[in-house]
């Protein structure tokens, strides 16, 4: 019996993916975020929640979770968090319950984080798809920070060289991306989720539940 095109597609897991994408300071992670929430509508950008004071026109629960200093401690203490950490005197977090909501829905999400977080991500989410976004080169790399005209020379050295340890962390994710043009970067990533939903262990239990009703 030859499959409709509506029961192929009923094969792939209804569940959405969690795409981590991070990478060193400057490599533009949150211009191919930016691109890619135009580009593609079923994908959603994940909320951080801060204890920070919102700033204006700001609104809850599209821009951050705005929570007490008291709730996001309690947060942390009921492990309601994928990765949090303490930055100028305000907390930021990733709460579990929003990431879980989108994907039970069938949406894909993707979490826009530097490479420590995205570790912590990958300990309490394993099944998250890291991807890692990585410059043309170190040379292209420092110039893009340098043409930002905000960085003293002393922090462009320090900069660097935290670039050239995050790099080597590289194996702790399962995909690599070189940002050397945008558009052709948002085109990997769609690419990746794309064959993500093709994995056989998203599609077996559907094949199996197909299989006992023909």
């Amino acid at each position: 019996m030859i499959m409709t095109n509506k029961k192929v597609a009923d094969l792939v897991s209804d569940k959405g993916i969690l795409m981590v994408l991070s990478g060193p300071s400057g490599v533009g992670k949150g211009t191919v975020c930016a691109a890619l929430r135009k580009s593609t509508n079923d994908l959603v950008y994940s909320v951080s929640a801060t204890t920070r004071e919102p700033r204006q026109g700001e609104v809850d629960g599209v821009n951050y979770f705005f929570r007490t200093k008291e709730q996001f401690l309690q947060m942390i203490a009921d492990d309601e968090l994928l990765e949090w950490a303490e930055y100028v005197g305000n907390y930021y977090g990733t709460p579990r319950y929003f990431v879980e909501e989108v994907l039970a829905s069938g949406k894909d999400i993707i979490l826009e984080i530097e490479v420590q977080g995205a570790l912590k991500v990958k300990h309490k989410f394993p099944e998250g798809v890291f991807t890692f976004l990585l410059p043309p080169s170190l040379d292209e790399l420092q110039n893009r920070i340098e043409t930002r005209g905000t960085e003293s020379e002393e922090s462009i050295r320090n900069r660097m060289s935290v670039a050239k340890a995050e790099m080597r962390l590289l194996e702790h994710y399962d995909y690599a991306i070189v940002n050397d043009e945008v558009e052709a970067a948002c085109r990997r990533i769609q690419s990746i989720l794309v064959a993500e939903r093709c994995r056989q262990e998203r599609v077996l239990h559907k094949i199996k539940k197909w299989m006992d009703e023909v």
